[in-house]
């Protein structure tokens, strides 16, 4: 679980698992982020030249995700310095999320896509 982020004890508010990982992973940039390094893809330059995101945004979210645990970040070049991201087992664990996820977009939002 990110820092920043606490499971959802409000009274009279639902406990919810959902709720919990959507402060977690329920951004567009930090799925993305973790669909590209299950693709293989680790390097910053690399994963914003196929997501789009910004920079600023893109390292807050690796930050973010690092942080909560889904992502290891592991030095690749000494001189100079340079980082490359990896999944952790917990990241690893979202891989039926992103399926699933890539599946309903490609069955009913490309499909709606092109009933306009």
């Amino acid at each position: 679980m990110s820092p920043k982020s606490k499971p959802t004890r409000v009274p009279g508010v639902r406990v919810c698992g959902i709720a919990d990982a959507l402060d977690v992973v329920g951004d567009r940039w930090a799925l993305l982020v973790l669909r590209e390094l299950d693709f293989g893809v680790h390097r910053f330059n690399d994963i914003r030249a196929r997501t789009g995101a910004p920079r600023d945004t893109l390292a807050v979210r690796l930050r973010d995700l690092e942080q909560a645990g889904l992502i290891a970040r592991r030095q690749y070049c000494e001189h100079p310095p340079r980082d490359e991201y990896v999944l952790t087992p917990s990241g690893a664990a979202m891989r039926p999320v992103l399926a699933e996820l890539r599946t309903w977009g490609e069955t009913y939002v490309r499909k709606t896509e092109s009933a306009v």
